[in-house]
């Protein structure tokens, strides 16, 4: 069915289909049993030591490119990475852990909401009010909307069915072992790296999207990505981060606590800090800017049919 539409629409009609039906159940998610797999191959391969994080990391993603081009193989590059996009992306899943979080702030049940926020984010809800349950909501928004959907398009243009799904895997192993601990910070290392260098250009092009998407603001935000996501500990969470706050009259940043480790974020933006009401347009922002990108893949499509039709 997706046979010979190219690059730009196969991407286009994944982002689609993840928009319209969402993530398969983890029992028959391919990332779920990557993970899975992945966790297996930890507890074989764990030492303190960096040599050893980075074999871990390099297998993951060689894996996840093999199993694309095998893929593109078996049943055609265009199917493939349609494919690949629809299970790599994430953003129905993204906008409907977000609502169900608003759903119980608006009924003033932070207990529930706490609860539900912990599908989005890794710092320790315990303790939080309205207001920072809001604000890492509205983070976590901007920061998968760059890993999640934007980062799956743009490698999946870039290198077809390998390149969407090594990505996903790249930001899988990090979500495993790149944060900063003990058992981590030798091993996590190389996966952290790596994903921060995938994730770079995606993160760039997530501000870009923003600005169009608000574009009464686009100036600002570009300025706000400059200015104020450098003293960000992520160089691409900072820059989708300072976009959103600029976009939606926000100051983000703040105190997060993961367990025993406390971080303080530098303020993104200079508007009032977030509220409970700001999530829902927050995710509107994320649905713009995704419509954004799949226009902009739907007419790159057309014009690759065009030159593809009516060229030499």
């Amino acid at each position: 069915m997706v046979r010979g539409i190219g690059r730009p629409g196969s991407v286009a009609l994944g982002l689609a289909i993840d928009r319209l039906a969402g993530e398969p159940p983890d029992a028959l998610h391919p990332v779920a049993r990557f993970g899975t797999g992945m966790e297996r191959l930890e507890r074989r391969l764990w030492a303190d030591d960096r040599m050893r994080g980075a074999a871990f990391a390099g297998v993951g993603v060689l894996l996840a490119a093999a199993t694309g081009a095998l893929a593109g193989d078996l049943v055609g590059e265009d199917v493939a990475l349609t494919g690949a996009v629809a299970v790599s992306s994430a953003g129905l899943a993204l906008t409907r852990a977000a609502r169900t979080v608003a759903r119980h702030l608006d009924a003033g049940d932070l207990d529930a909401a706490r609860r539900a926020l912990v599908n989005l984010v890794g710092r320790d809800p315990s303790g939080l009010d309205e207001g920072e349950i809001a604000r890492a909501v509205v983070e976590s928004l901007a920061e998968n909307l760059s890993d999640a959907v934007v980062a799956t398009a743009l490698w999946g243009l870039l290198g077809g069915a390998p390149g969407a799904l090594a990505h996903r895997a790249a930001n899988t192993l990090d979500a495993m072992v790149g944060h900063r601990s003990a058992r981590y910070e030798r091993f996590g290392w190389a996966a952290a790296r790596l994903d921060d260098l995938l994730g770079w250009p995606a993160a760039r092009l997530t501000a870009v999207l923003v600005a169009l998407g608000a574009p009464e603001r686009a100036r600002d935000i570009l300025a706000a990505c400059r200015e104020d996501a450098p003293g960000h500990p992520s160089p691409n969470a900072g820059v989708a981060e300072a976009a959103f706050a600029c976009a939606l009259g926000l100051r983000l940043g703040g105190t997060n606590r993961y367990g025993q480790r406390t971080e303080l974020r530098p303020p993104l933006g200079t508007g009032r800090p977030p509220r409970a009401a700001d999530i829902d347009r927050a995710i509107g922002l994320v649905r713009r800017s995704t419509t954004i990108l799949q226009l902009a893949l739907a007419g790159a499509a057309c014009l690759e049919f065009v030159a593809g039709r009516w060229g030499p």
